[in-house]
């Protein structure tokens, strides 16, 4: 079963995003922080990450920076309800930039595109 780590701080969509991921098959694991996203990349060994972009603490675009310098294989996605950060240079380095929804079948196909 393939792993995903949610980084993101609103309980909502962790939730919204825990279940529709989980009912396609995939084990998902939360962190609510950037520091603790970079932590569990360590332990659990995901193999994908889908992160937010605004959070307390470490903002995403640096959190992308951190974990694509521990493993720059590891697909991201950031997945943030504003559209204008597509446009900051950090972002590039993600895989895959998605704007949340309450309808996150765009988010499922980039995960499948990238994971299977």
């Amino acid at each position: 079963m393939k792993k995903i780590l949610l980084v993101d701080d609103e309980e909502g969509i962790q939730m919204l995003y825990h279940a529709e991921l989980e009912e396609s098959g995939y084990r998902v694991i939360s962190a609510y922080t950037g520091e603790e996203g970079l932590e569990k990349i360590k332990t659990e060994s995901p193999d994908l990450v889908i992160l937010d972009i605004q959070m307390p603490g470490m903002n995403g675009i640096e959190t992308l920076r951190q974990m694509k310098l521990t493993d720059p294989n590891l697909p991201v996605i950031l997945s943030s309800a504003y559209n204008e950060y597509k446009q900051n240079l950090g972002a590039w380095a993600s895989d895959e930039y998605i704007v949340k929804s309450s309808n996150i079948n765009d988010l499922k196909e980039a995960v499948r595109k990238h994971i299977g």
